[in-house]
């Protein structure tokens, strides 16, 4: 299974569908507002949301939703990053509320060698959020710095620090049953 790419592997123009989506629960919403000391009552308070906003109901914080699809977009965009360098920009434009499914995709839109190490470069892309009926809910751009095929190779491959199963010795076997 793919865990991110190498810089070579990244194509401006390619778009990545990631999968699966996440139905986001009310304990989802109202754990990542205590965690995070977001305490807005239009989040947390269901009485309050119905009864004094235009939306009726409680509206998952957007932060969440970003979360959600920026860890939605690490298998396919920064699974092997050697740093996040900096979101460019985050539009939430429309709500997610409690039982819609957020899905989302990322576009390649530039990649850059670095100028300083051969063995990276930079990838920039924009993710979207949609919700199940497709309504686009977020949209961001950001650049993450990637190892070239020759970084991972000197690292260790694939998967670095995997230690490999072996099998265990007549006296260990004897132990062990």
């Amino acid at each position: 299974m793919r865990f991110g790419r190498t810089y070579e592997e990244f194509a401006v123009g390619d778009v990545y569908k990631h999968w699966p989506g996440k139905t986001v629960t009310e304990y989802d919403d109202h754990l990542f507002c205590l965690l995070t000391m977001n305490h807005h009552p239009l989040h947390l308070d269901a009485h309050y949301a119905g009864t004094s906003t235009d939306f009726g109901r409680n509206v998952v914080v957007g932060n969440y939703v970003y979360s959600l699809l920026l860890g939605m977009s690490v298998p396919d965009v920064s699974g092997k990053a050697i740093a996040n360098l900096e979101v460019e920009s985050l539009r939430h434009l429309a709500p997610t509320f409690h039982g819609d499914t957020v899905y989302g995709e990322s576009t390649v839109l530039d990649k850059t060698p670095s100028r300083s190490r051969s063995d990276r470069g930079i990838v920039t892309v924009e993710t979207r959020g949609h919700k199940q009926d497709g309504t686009l809910v977020c949209v961001f751009r950001r650049k993450v710095m990637v190892p070239t095929e020759a970084y991972v190779e000197e690292r260790g491959g694939e998967q670095p620090g995997r230690p490999e199963p072996r099998t265990p010795s007549a006296g260990e076997a004897k132990r062990e049953g």
